[in-house]
């Protein structure tokens, strides 16, 4: 493997640890890596390996809140159900369904309708407009809701139907409509971004698998080292992003990502049009 390959597969992974958990549209940095990042694999496995690259995103989720994760925990050298991890396991469920459905009966026919460089546009910079006015509103309103555990049923399937719109229109970012569907319902931004980091591990896990399993295990020596360094560099940088993510809602509103996600925006529309012209 040459070594100007193993710069490719780094830069990938980087940007794929950093967008996949802040709100500003994984798909959108990717539309525009691949225009200047031409990777020497096949289109099979590129499809493959830029869905199961997230792998190791998910492994930083579990590797940062494996304590919080556990349904069970080892008390008095008996195994113990943990009640409120496993209420909130029930919570994310709830919010899969939407996504899983719609997915399931239409993903092929929602990628040929909108997976195309004006929706994910379009999407960052609706999203981007979204996050400073809810931000606006919720200025000095204190949230109500500051622990996933005070989260109800009814909140989890509304987040979902968020994060059903983010599967339905790519550049919509799954973490940022997740986010943003908790500010709306009242939850702390710190609460909001943890449960997506949660919600992405069912989510995250059943696409990469579903990808893996379609590609099949047939690699070639380059294939699969791109695929592990990737997915290396990939739960690396998410260990960062996350910890960075946390501490700034901690101090900090999520506008700078609004007015972010809508120069990007423009940058996607304005690059493409430019290209067709």
């Amino acid at each position: 493997m040459e070594f100007i390959e193993i710069v490719k597969v780094i830069i990938i992974g980087i940007i794929q640890g950093v967008t996949e958990w802040l709100p500003i549209s994984s798909t959108g940095h990717m539309i525009l890596a691949d225009e200047f990042i031409h990777l020497n694999i096949t289109e099979a496995f590129k499809e493959m390996f830029l869905v199961v690259i997230q792998f190791g995103s998910i492994l930083a989720v579990v590797a940062l809140y494996w304590k919080r994760l556990l349904p069970v925990s080892l008390e008095n050298k008996k195994i113990a159900l943990n009640k409120e991890t496993v209420i909130m396991w029930l919570k994310i469920a709830v919010s899969c369904v939407p996504a899983a459905v719609i997915g399931v009966l239409f993903d092929k026919k929602m990628n040929e309708l909108f997976y195309n460089y004006t929706t994910v546009a379009v999407m960052l910079i609706l999203f981007g407009i979204f996050f400073i006015i809810v931000e606006n509103r919720n200025k000095n309103v204190p949230p109500k809701i500051n622990s996933i555990a005070e989260i109800t049923f009814m909140m989890a399937f509304v987040i979902g139907l968020f994060q059903l719109i983010a599967a339905v229109f790519p550049g919509t970012s799954r973490s940022g409509s997740t986010i943003i569907g908790g500010l709306i319902l009242g939850i702390s931004r710190t609460v909001a971004a943890e449960y997506t980091f949660f919600l992405a591990v069912p989510v995250m896990f059943g696409a990469s698998a579903l990808k893996l399993s379609k590609f099949g295990m047939n690699f070639t020596p380059a294939e699969a080292i791109t695929l592990l360094l990737g997915i290396v560099i990939a739960f690396i940088v998410s260990i960062i992003t996350i910890r960075f993510l946390l501490g700034y809602v901690k101090k900090h509103d999520f506008k700078v990502f609004g007015w972010y996600r809508i120069a990007l925006g423009l940058l996607v529309l304005g690059y493409f049009l430019l290209l067709r012209a």
